[in-house]
């Protein structure tokens, strides 16, 4: 057996969901979702196939964002995973959505951070154990900190 980190492409200004899933809907069914939850969403999305062909699957609005699901897919390669690359849109917008989806097992991360994939490989193939997302903690809010969040939520509206 042997670790591995993967880390995920992906332009700073875009959020990635990691996930694992089990049926080969999931490529349609998530499409389907973003796109009726967000209006003009852009988005890229790529599934590994887990048995048959075993194929990466994908989808997307943007064909910038569909290539890049693709690559980290690939470099993923880990059975029944998903990757979306989401260009105009936040996690807060569809996860509660996605996390219903009959085939959805399991998201593993929704950030906008630097991500990285903790990977487990041996002879029968790759799984996901975790991910590595941003970065440790370098100490406790303050006051400060506590208005400039408060502040940076009604500025981007999600609080009023």
């Amino acid at each position: 057996m042997e670790l591995k980190t993967v880390q995920i492409e992906k332009p700073a200004e875009a959020n990635v969901i990691v996930g694992q899933s089990h049926f080969i809907k999931t490529v349609e069914d998530i499409h389907e979702l973003l796109v009726t939850s967000v209006p003009g969403i852009k988005f890229g999305l790529a599934f590994c196939e887990a048995s048959g062909p075993c194929l990466v699957r994908h989808s997307g609005t943007d064909a910038e964002l569909e290539t890049l699901a693709i690559s980290n897919a690939l470099a993923l390669g880990a059975g029944h995973s998903f990757v979306i690359i989401l260009g105009n849109a936040y996690p807060v917008n569809i996860l509660n959505g996605l996390k219903q989806l009959q085939e959805v097992c399991s998201i593993f991360c929704a950030s906008a951070n630097s991500v990285k994939v903790v990977i487990i490989e041996d002879d029968s193939g790759r799984g996901i154990l975790g991910v590595i997302d941003g970065q440790s903690p370098k100490g406790v809010e303050g006051e400060k900190e506590i208005q400039e969040r408060k502040e940076f939520l009604r500025r981007i509206g999600y609080k009023q």
